[in-house]
C-alpha cells in the first residue's frame, strides 16, 4: 500500500502564527487607510460649511454705524453722536449772560452745575424761522468742554450707515463742511461734534 505523504508534509510546513499575523497587520492597515461612505462624506462637508460661515467677517467689508439722536431746531432735522450726549435736559430758567455772543443764549441750572445754552443756528449764522418751542437742552461733552444746545423736539435715536453720509453743499444747509459729518438721504443734517466742541469760538468768558 502506497501513502501520500505529499500533503501531509505540506500541511506540517505551514507557520500558522505568520499568517495569523500578517492577516492582523493587513487589518490594521486597512483600517488606517479608511475611507469615509458617502454619508460621511455629506456630513464632514456639511460640518465645514457651517465653520467657514461662522468665520469673522473681513472688516474691510462690514458696515459701520453711527447711533445719532435726532433733533429739530426751527423745523429743520439734525443730529448728534450719541456718544457726545450727556443727558436730555428740559428748559426751565434760562438766565441771560451780557458781554457773550449772540449764540450764547444764557446759562441753566443742572442739579446745581451750571451749563451754558447756545443756539446753534445763530452759531452757524443761519437765519431764523419764526418762533418754535424751544423746550429742551442736548447737553453734550467731549471730556474738556460741556454745554447744552437748544432744542425743540428730540424724535428719537436712529442708527446710520457711515456709508450713506453724503457730503452738503454750503448753500443746502448753510453750514460749512467742516462742522458736518454729512447729510442723510431723508436730510438728516448729522453735525461734527468733535469739530464743534474744540471750535475756540465756542470758548466764552469764564466769568462774568
Amino acid at each position: 500500500m502506497i501513502e501520500n505523504t505529499s500533503d501531509e508534509k505540506h500541511t506540517a510546513s505551514i507557520d500558522w502564527s505568520i499568517i495569523h499575523r500578517n492577516l492582523a497587520d493587513a487589518r490594521a492597515a486597512v483600517e488606517q487607510e479608511w475611507m469615509p461612505s458617502a454619508s460621511e462624506k455629506k456630513r464632514i462637508l456639511k460640518e465645514r460649511a457651517i465653520a467657514l460661515a461662522q468665520e469673522p467677517e473681513d472688516k474691510d467689508t462690514a458696515e459701520e454705524y453711527l447711533e445719532i439722536v435726532e433733533f429739530l431746531l426751527a423745523y429743520e432735522k439734525y443730529g448728534i453722536e450719541s456718544g457726545y450726549i450727556r443727558e436730555v435736559y428740559p428748559m426751565k430758567e434760562l438766565t441771560p449772560l451780557p458781554c457773550t455772543p449772540p449764540f450764547v443764549l444764557g446759562i441753566i441750572n443742572v442739579r446745581g452745575q451750571i451749563i451754558s445754552v447756545i443756539d446753534i443756528k445763530k452759531f452757524f449764522d443761519l437765519p431764523e424761522k419764526g418762533l418754535t418751542d424751544l423746550n429742551k437742552v442736548i447737553i453734550v461733552n467731549d471730556g474738556k468742554m460741556e454745554f447744552g444746545i437748544l432744542a425743540d423736539v428730540i424724535p428719537g435715536v436712529c442708527s446710520v450707515a457711515l456709508s450713506e453720509l453724503q457730503p452738503s453743499l454750503p448753500t443746502l444747509t448753510g453750514i460749512r463742511a467742516e462742522y458736518l459729518r454729512g447729510v442723510t438721504k431723508e436730510r438728516l443734517v448729522v453735525l461734527d461734534m468733535e469739530m464743534i466742541l474744540s471750535d475756540e469760538k465756542i470758548i466764552v468768558h469764564k466769568e462774568v
